[in-house]
């Protein structure tokens, strides 16, 4: 897979176009800041508390489209006066697998640039991006998961077209609560069905 895939997403009335590209080691600055957001903290599963961490958060993510099993994106939102964008936020394809009929999705918001709907728009782009890519290969759903006491994923899922598909035993430490698993899968030409 190459490294160097860039998607988009037009913009809205009341919202700036997404650029989705792989994580670069310049991004680090702009990963640390979006992390010092406590709600960010929460949710999110590996902490990125410094340029340390978020160094090695962004070379996990290289390895990943280096393996070809974990497709990470950095998220920036395009403006006049940000032409080469600013961080709002990741999205990620990960258990990505020839022959694998399934894979997983997940993403995380910036805290300024949340109520946009930036993420059901860029997850909506790499849902299209996954399908288009990894048909041929065999992927036939997409898999997403959350907490149970995080309604804003359950609207990202449903405006995404991921429906409500059951829930999953908690898991600590990493899933300490119960979830939701919410599947969306490919349409006749790898989009929604």
């Amino acid at each position: 897979m190459n490294p160097t895939t860039t998607l988009h997403a037009g913009p809205t009335p009341s919202a700036p176009a997404l650029v989705l590209r792989p994580w670069r080691a310049e991004d680090v600055a702009a990963l640390v800041e979006a992390f010092r957001d406590p709600a960010l903290r929460h949710w999110a599963g590996a902490p990125v508390r410094d340029e340390a961490d978020g160094a090695r958060w962004v070379r996990a993510q290289q390895q990943g489209w280096e393996a070809g099993n974990r497709f990470g994106f950095a998220v920036l939102e395009v403006r006049p006066e940000a032409p080469h964008g600013r961080l709002a936020g990741n999205v990620v394809l990960k258990e990505v697998a020839s022959g694998r009929p399934s894979a997983e999705v997940g993403y995380w918001t910036a805290a300024h640039a949340r109520g946009r709907s930036v993420a059901p728009r860029a997850l909506g782009v790499l849902t299209d991006w996954a399908f288009a890519t990894f048909r041929a290969e065999g992927l036939g759903q997409l898999r997403l998961l959350h907490q149970e006491d995080n309604p804003a994923s359950c609207r990202v899922a449903q405006k995404t077209g991921y429906e409500f598909d059951g829930v999953l035993a908690a898991a600590p430490p990493s899933f300490p609560l119960d979830g939701h698993l919410h599947v969306r899968r490919a349409g006749p030409r790898g989009g929604r069905s």
